[in-house]
């Protein structure tokens, strides 16, 4: 067995072996497309021993792309079926490289990585939609990875990159800009996975900033219910849902700072205005 990406026979063969039909529910389209394992590792700038967080390795094309580069690779597998399988090769090929943890990437989004506080890890992830805002939340709210490429569809990553003012201006959104800079965002045709699936996807490269900041939890959750009546202004929702609140009360005044008032609308109010709160 060779160390890179599984073409698209071998995909079907392995399946087949595993009598495994491939789950909507997780998102599992499997990439089989060569070329766009070996751009990730490119984007990602990976260099032997590196430690990286891999979401969802499936089948482990990307894994074992990644252990073959010399990378120390944590990932984490919701599926046993893939567990087993990734156990039975790939551990035991690389059993002191190779970290394999089974859970939801939503409750593990650093898998069984610790002792990573200085964020001195690289994230490589074909990440499954509906895990993706969910996941990238719990991400800028820990260790900050020094540069992520992430496996989306091109919605999603359009979502999470937005600007300030605009329609997908969201309090996920606030804190992927408070911590990341988008770098490059890379087109996956939907021939690159098996099977097919019927929206855009994309490579999305965000890289640390030099001075990544985070909202605190009390700003997000404020942030977090604005944006639940995002049509509304932020004052008038304010006191319903946060009514005679003191730090809620100073943060409406302090908007005049930011050449704003409280007659602005959540998606109108620029990230650096959310951590005054």
């Amino acid at each position: 067995m060779n160390d890179g990406p599984l073409s698209l026979g071998e995909t079907r063969d392995l399946l087949a072996q595993l009598s495994h039909m491939p789950k909507k529910w997780l998102g599992q389209n499997f990439l089989v497309d060569g070329n766009i394992v070996r751009k990730s590792l490119e984007l990602a700038e990976i260099k032997s021993g590196d430690c990286v967080l891999e979401v969802g390795p499936g089948l482990g094309t990307l894994s074992r792309t990644l252990l073959g580069a010399g990378v120390e690779l944590h990932a984490i597998e919701a599926d046993r079926t893939m567990l087993f399988h990734l156990e039975e090769t790939l551990k035991s090929r690389w059993p002191d490289t190779f970290f394999l943890t089974e859970g939801d990437a939503v409750d593990k989004p650093f898998a069984d990585l610790q002792n990573r506080e200085d964020g001195s890890f690289k994230v490589v992830a074909n990440l499954p939609y509906a895990i993706s805002t969910p996941w990238i939340d719990a991400i800028c709210g820990g260790p900050h990875p020094s540069i992520m490429v992430l496996m989306l569809q091109r919605e999603a990553a359009e979502r999470l990159t937005a600007d300030v003012g605009t329609a997908h201006w969201s309090a996920v959104t606030i804190q992927v800009a408070l911590a990341f800079e988008k770098i490059k965002v890379h087109p996956v045709p939907s021939q690159s996975f098996n099977p097919p699936p019927k929206v855009d996807s994309c490579l999305l490269v965000l890289r640390r900033r030099d001075n990544p900041r985070r909202l605190s939890p009390r700003a997000k959750a404020v942030a977090r219910g604005l944006f639940t009546q995002r049509r509304k202004q932020v004052g008038s929702s304010a006191k319903k849902l946060f009514p005679d609140q003191a730090d809620v009360v100073r943060w409406l005044e302090r908007l005049s700072e930011f050449g704003l008032t409280s007659l602005a609308r959540p998606q109108e109010i620029p990230a650096e205005a959310w951590l005054s709160l």
